[in-house]
Formats: structure tokens, sequence, C-alpha cells
């Protein structure tokens, strides 16, 4: 037995969930899924910036990590042991795991199931990252809803014009609206008269038409059905 020769003063602290000692430990019946386990609840806080993952290769490269898994198996093979353990926290839930290419380099990336956790892991396969330094990667700021974009480009947000945003989103892809939002700011025509032509005509003509009917200097008369009568320029 290797002996331990005890704790020293200043060496900092890593926070646990008290949920680790409650419920996740009496689960765990694997001692290199404990190490992994462990590890990550210390390498993750090391980490900076808003949400923390680590890369596959970062356990493979913690000289002190890989000699305690080396040491449980029989043939020494500390990979083989490290793999198991990690296929077994996730498979447990304490750790989510998802499959990043960056710079045609595929690596997998790891973080604690926790609420932070969960939205990177769905923002990444959503495709709302990019990459930064060699396999760093950086998460996109959320998109600001189509209300925001509408009172950032357009004017006050009614509640007609909300409700007609409401309606607008069920009819279209989002990515439309936010388009003719700002085809509408380019020609100078802040109206919704004018965003719901732009809109009927991508449907109608095909989005990628250069010149769109309805241009500003026929902007009359642009919106029928339910908020003809109530939506003013």
């Amino acid at each position: 037995m290797i002996e331990f020769n005890g704790f020293t003063k200043g060496q900092g602290l890593t926070q646990i969930p008290a949920q680790f000692f409650s419920e996740l430990l009496p689960l765990i019946d694997d001692v290199a899924e404990l190490k992994v386990t462990l590890f990550c609840m210390w390498a993750l806080q090391q980490k900076e910036g808003e949400y923390k993952y680590l890369r596959y290769d970062e356990f493979v490269e913690n000289e002190t990590l890989m000699a305690g898994l080396t040491m449980l198996d029989d043939e020494g093979d500390g990979d083989a042991v490290l793999d198991d353990a990690l296929e077994k926290a996730v498979a447990r839930g304490t750790l989510l795991s998802v499959i990043i290419s960056v710079n045609d380099d595929e690596m997998c990336y790891y973080v604690i199931n926790s609420e932070r956790g969960r939205l990177f892991v769905e923002q990444v396969i959503a495709g709302e990252w990019r990459p930064t330094d060699k396999e760093e990667i950086e998460l996109l700021p959320p998109r600001p809803t189509i209300y925001k974009v509408y009172e950032d480009n357009i004017g006050l947000l009614t509640p007609i014009i909300k409700e007609a945003l409401i309606d607008a989103e069920k009819e279209y892809p989002i990515q439309w609206v936010e388009e003719a939002i700002q085809h509408a700011v380019e020609r100078n025509a802040r109206n919704w008269k004018y965003i719901i032509k732009v809109l009927e005509s991508w449907k109608q003509e095909g989005r990628n038409r250069e010149t769109l009917r309805g241009d500003r200097q026929q902007d009359t008369g642009y919106t029928s059905g339910e908020w003809a009568d109530i939506i003013k320029s």
C-alpha cells in the first residue's frame, strides 16, 4: 500500500455537491468510475469561462489520474480503464458527452450533468458554437427573440403586432421573418405591412429573388387577411 502523507495547508478547496454524497456515491460500484467522477469535479473547477467542459485528451494527459487508473488493471492498460469508467459515468447520467469535429479532428467533450451542462450539450448539438483555439470551443450567444428583433429594428411591440408576429412564426420559418424585417430596414420601410408583404412574396415566388414585389414605392394595401384593417404603417 502506498501511504498518503496528509493534506497540506493552502491547497485550496474543491466544491462537491451534497447530492453527490446523498444520492450518487451509494450508486457507484466501480473504483475507476469513482476516480473519474471526482477528477471531473476537480478539473472542471480549474477551468475558466461560463461553460466548462473536459476533452477526452485532458483525461489521458493527466498523469496523476492515469497512474491511479493503470493500477486498477492487471495488464496496466490505463486507457482501457479510462474508457470503461467514462462509459459507465455517462451511462449512469453523472456525465454528459458529445462528439465535436474541430478543425477536421473529432473529439469527445464531457460535462457534468447539471443544468448548465445540459444547456452546453443542447447548444453544441444545435450547432450553436464556434472553434476558438486548437480543440477549444465556445458557445454562441443566444439568438434574440423575434420580438426583440422587431423592437430593435422597427419600433414598439404593441399587443396587435405581437399577435401578428406569433401568427407569422407559425406560417413562416423564423429566419424568414428575421430577414424580412432586415429587408424592411434596408428599404427604409419600417412597418409591418411591408414585412408581411415580403413574406407573402417569398412564399409565393421564392425567397431568393433579387427584386421583391412590394417595393417601398408601392407600400399600399400590403396586408391582407385578419390584420388588414388593424395594422397601420
